[in-house]
């Protein structure tokens, strides 16, 4: 019986807890106490000591959030096939952008823009999702208005969640395509609508529910996160048969919600050259068991579809969780991984990324890699890092020229 009444009142705090509306803390003084799992602990508590080992463990950690956080990844090899919808010379000569059709089990189809630099030799691209449509990263007529669902909706650009001509060019300051031709980088972009639209029944039109069949997976298998990441590693198959890229010198770049995605990405391939997370914060960058910012509750009840169906179970549960995003970009390891906050994001919890980051420096070190090294949290526009890098800039919750900046030197630096 008093087991029964304990049970009652802890399913009445629940729903009581459900019912008030989030405050999110900004008070370090409230953060908490929490212990991180190690990353190169085993199962039966001894620990990691060489890369081999390690390699063995990362499979494991792997399928923690696939039974988690994000859901499974498809295994089944899937057809795909391409086609050039227009090739126009911009720049007044410097680069050319290719619009292709990218078409999977020949009844799925997404448009990816690219924008190459007008060179002889192979060229290294950074490549990553866009939210609005890929009208939004440059003003040029010739790309095609987005057509299906965005998260953008501000008019007279988006009516009813859909771009119209005046988006064209609306984000292009996220996309900095005149700096990275001028630096010798292609960029290769797709919205993650074309996936999967960013909402709950996102599925039920997307690679989760129409290529079911194909992948040998359920929508409710995976996740919306699940959906982009594959379609980000789907993109890289495409890309390798293009001639003037140079497949080994990919770059995975995320903001935001579509940073979680690029770090899941380049966790379930390693083609990807270097990953950049910029202000990817809860279930991305930044510490879960931190209580900061955003935190598990406010992110699986906002949008459910993100993460698999289970990880809702760790809100205000965050200690229980059999890892924390340091283990996530363990990962990535030894791959160079950058990750980017801004001051006016407190949402993200910036130190939680920095910390994300500095916790993964040990399986690093299984490299003979640097990553972090001894750095404290660094003053603002002061990147600092290795193998790892991090830096926290002046502004707003955003990607803008400054960030292209580092990652540009990042890039030439580790891989160019």
């Amino acid at each position: 019986m008093k087991k029964l009444i304990f049970l009652l009142c802890m399913l009445g705090s629940m729903q009581a807890m459900a019912q008030q509306p989030f405050v999110a803390n900004y008070d370090e003084n409230k953060v908490g106490n929490f212990t991180l799992p190690n990353p190169l602990k085993k199962t039966d508590g001894s620990l990691i000591q060489s890369v081999k080992d390690w390699e063995i463990q990362r499979t494991y950690w792997l399928g923690l959030y696939e039974q988690y956080m994000f859901g499974k990844m498809p295994k089944k090899k899937i057809a795909q096939s391409y086609q050039l919808i227009s090739k126009t010379n911009i720049m007044a000569g410097k680069a050319t952008q290719y619009i292709w059709k990218l078409t999977f089990a020949g009844k799925y189809d997404v448009t990816v823009l690219g924008v190459l630099p007008n060179v002889k030799t192979k060229v290294p691209v950074f490549i990553g999702l866009n939210f609005c449509g890929n009208q939004t990263t440059s003003s040029d007529p010739n790309i095609p208005l987005f057509d299906k669902f965005t998260v953008c909706n501000n008019k007279p650009d988006y009516v009813n969640n859909k771009g119209q001509e005046s988006s064209r060019g609306s984000w292009s300051s996220r996309w900095q395509f005149e700096k990275l031709i001028a630096a010798g980088y292609g960029s290769i972009t797709i919205a993650c609508g074309d996936f999967e639209e960013d909402k709950a029944d996102g599925y039920l039109t997307g690679v989760r529910s129409v290529l079911a069949k194909e992948l040998g997976l359920q929508a409710d298998e995976w996740s919306a996160n699940g959906a982009w990441a594959w379609g980000l590693n789907r993109t890289v198959d495409f890309l390798e048969k293009i001639p003037q890229i140079d497949a080994k010198r990919i770059i995975l770049h995320g903001h935001s919600r579509l940073g979680k995605a690029a770090l899941w990405a380049g966790v379930n391939d390693k083609r990807y050259a270097a990953v950049i997370s910029n202000e990817s914060g809860e279930g991305g960058a930044a510490i879960s068991r931190r209580n900061y910012g955003e935190n598990l509750w406010r992110i699986t009840n906002s949008f459910p579809h993100w993460f698999y169906k289970d990880y809702k179970n760790y809100a205000y549960k965050e200690n229980d969780l059999p890892f924390d995003s340091h283990i996530l970009m363990s990962l990535i390891a030894p791959r160079p991984i950058y990750i980017a906050s801004a001051v006016g994001d407190q949402w993200s919890d910036p130190k939680g990324e920095f910390m994300g980051g500095q916790q993964a420096e040990a399986v690093y070190q299984l490299y003979g890699k640097t990553g972090l090294g001894k750095n404290d949290f660094p003053a603002l526009n002061t990147p600092v890092g290795q193998q790892i890098r991090y830096h926290i800039r002046e502004g707003n919750h955003d990607i803008n020229a400054y960030d292209w900046d580092q990652y540009i030197d990042f890039a030439n630096k580790l891989i160019k």
